[in-house]
């Protein structure tokens, strides 16, 4: 059985959901999602008072790449000293969220076989870590998990546990039928 819109961004999302992660990144295959900008347009709007922001990054052959994010949050990730100096070697301008998502939107478009792995600051991973692995090609890191760790395995092994659990409560409640504008708009 294929999963709904809503259980694809409940499994994928459920930390940026949660506001315990600054973004998430979701890929939704053809076959589920006819009209992306619609859905991420309906999303937005329902969400978007919470403080949920939905973005499409890039549209693939096989899907659409979409950016759950919670806008303070990524503000601050992108804001750190070690964030900026990266993104600006990168080529990126010192801007706003929109400015810099703008900017790795057209990454992702004109990729020719490589992806901008900076991608993994705007995903609130350390930036240590997303140095380490432009550093050693994604190799030799000391955990793999939501993302590969070449700092402090010890914290980032407490924050893939504090992601499952998000995940496994948020999933469980949209499997048990309520929406994401229910569990996340609710007065």
């Amino acid at each position: 059985m294929n999963p709904t819109f809503e259980e694809l961004l409940a499994f994928h999302c459920a930390p940026a959901l949660a506001g315990i992660k600054a973004a998430n990144l979701v890929s939704c295959p053809r076959q589920l999602v006819e009209d992306p900008e619609e859905l991420v347009a309906q999303y937005g709007r329902t969400l978007g008072s919470r403080g949920i922001h939905l973005r499409i990054l890039c549209r693939c052959p096989k899907g659409t790449l979409i950016l759950v994010y919670r806008e303070d949050r990524l503000a601050r990730c992108l804001a750190r000293p070690a964030a900026v100096r990266l993104l600006v070697q990168a080529g990126y301008p010192v801007g706003t969220v929109e400015e810099l998502l703008d900017h790795l939107s057209r990454r992702m478009a004109r990729r020719q076989g490589t992806f901008p792995h900076e991608i993994g600051l705007f995903l609130d991973y350390p930036p240590v870590d997303v140095i380490g692995f432009l550093r050693h090609g994604g190799k030799g890191c000391k955990l793999c998990g939501h993302w590969k760790v070449y700092g402090d395995a010890e914290s980032a092994r407490r924050q893939f546990q504090r992601y499952d659990r998000c995940r496994a409560a948020l999933t469980q409640r949209v499997r048990q039928g309520y929406s994401l504008a229910q569990l996340f708009c609710a007065a």
